[in-house]
């Protein structure tokens, strides 16, 4: 049976070519199967979901049908445990993707000639946050109505053609009858196919063009692939890491719940919930949009220029602009096949240091109605100390992070000229133990 098989479908073509395949051993290189495996998680609860989600804005017993559905699926058995499940597997895969990409960076393995993988990447992290935020929005209650507005707002607020961008995106004026099952659509079709096809694009590329090699490897065999093969020792290792991370997301979605769609009641046009906040990895944008000063906004042949437009589109596109580019910046004209050492590439390092000293700073401006209403800053003060300290911290970060380094470089070449004065301890040792 197996060599009849072998012969219709070249089944050891594939072992020889996918099921063998070589990885690295060491432990950071998990970062992208602890993403794949979240995507997992998340198209099989997804499907659990929709089995019993509706999506529409009918009144049924007086609310929404769709905010009705929400509150079943929590009466049903296990149901609430898949809206945890769902989104704390959502929130582990933004976080695994957004470590795997500061990986990739700071060990240059974006260099050539992995340049269109890390755009890729890009491109799936992107997506894989706009996925979150139109599940964001499903549940139809006070809460995520009012964030549709402001994700309304902040579309329609595209000088000279936002109004139709908008309406496209919302399935007409906000708030309409059909922008739960417009927004419902991209959520379990548009997004995901475009998620997996990103997904299948990244890996398909990382198998032609192999792992970048720990450092260790060049010393074991120099150009050579040093791993363990899939289909005998890596498989088991993923097969224990999915294990242990569905383990983790049951026992956080056991013990901390997620967004209460009774507190919040169904939407409420005259009583939009005040100071809305998205999940963490959003935060920044509203503290861009929290301290950008309106007295910036203007308009231009026709075009209205606000707060929104540059706050959350502007600033977020050149940020993403910049890490678009950062393979661009690299001049190397060879291959790269080895990971490299953050301290051997110090200005890398320092400016990865300040791009995460800035969003840091960004996220805590998310909170400036919070820190207002805790008196921990006066309103006339809290913008100043916000742009002052993203532009003072992010400097501050990147030369002392150049200070650090080139201090351990300092450590390191004293240690090395006192063992080549003195000899090595550790040498003289062993010659001991051979007499």
């Amino acid at each position: 049976m197996n060599q009849w098989l072998d012969d219709r479908l070249h089944i050891s073509r594939l072992n020889d070519k996918f099921l063998r395949k070589a990885f690295p051993v060491h432990h950071s290189f998990f970062l992208g199967e602890i993403t794949l495996f979240s995507l997992i998680i998340l198209i099989l609860t997804g499907i659990l979901l929709a089995l019993s989600y509706e999506p529409s804005t009918q009144l049924v017993n007086g609310v929404p049908a769709a905010y009705a559905s929400v509150l079943r699926i929590n009466s049903l058995p296990f149901g609430d445990m898949t809206r945890r499940i769902h989104h704390w597997s959502a929130n582990i895969m933004v976080a695994a993707a957004v470590v795997h990409m500061f990986r990739i960076y700071f060990s240059g393995a974006f260099k050539r000639p992995r340049e269109v993988n890390w755009w890729i990447g890009m491109l799936l992290l992107i997506f894989t946050v706009l996925t979150a935020v139109t599940g964001y929005v499903l549940p139809d209650d006070n809460f995520a109505f009012t964030t549709l507005g402001v994700i309304y707002n902040i579309t329609h607020s595209i000088p000279w053609i936002g109004d139709i961008i908008a309406k496209i995106a919302f399935a007409g004026d906000f708030p309409g009858q059909g922008v739960i099952s417009r927004f419902y659509g991209y959520h379990i079709m548009l997004l995901p196919l475009i998620l997996l096809g990103t997904t299948a694009a990244h890996m398909l590329i990382m198998i032609k063009q192999k792992h970048t090699q720990p450092m260790y490897a060049a010393k074991l065999a120099y150009k050579k692939i040093v791993g363990v093969p899939l289909s005998t020792q890596q498989t088991p290792i993923m097969i224990i890491l999915l294990l242990l991370q569905a383990g983790i997301i049951l026992l956080f979605s056991a013990f901390i719940p997620v967004h209460p769609v009774e507190v919040f009641g169904p939407p409420d046009v005259l009583n939009p919930v005040a100071n809305i906040k998205p999940d963490w990895y959003l935060v920044w944008i509203f503290g861009v949009l929290a301290i950008w000063p309106p007295q910036l906004s203007f308009t231009f042949a026709g075009g209205e220029f606000n707060t929104e437009f540059f706050g959350a589109l502007v600033i977020p596109g050149v940020i993403i602009g910049l890490m678009m580019a950062v393979p661009l910046l690299d001049r190397a004209k060879e291959n790269m096949y080895y990971a490299e050492a953050p301290t051997e590439h110090p200005k890398r390092l320092a400016a990865g240091i300040a791009f995460c000293t800035l969003m840091l700073v960004l996220s805590v401006a998310g909170y400036k109605a919070d820190l207002l209403q805790a008196k921990v800053m006066s309103s006339d003060m809290a913008n100043p100390i916000f742009w002052v300290l993203s532009v003072v911290l992010p400097i501050a970060a990147y030369f002392a992070t150049l200070g650090i380094v080139r201090g351990i470089k300092s450590l390191r070449e004293a240690d090395a000229r006192e063992t080549l004065a003195h000899g090595h301890p550790t040498e003289t040792t062993a010659h001991s133990a051979d007499d």
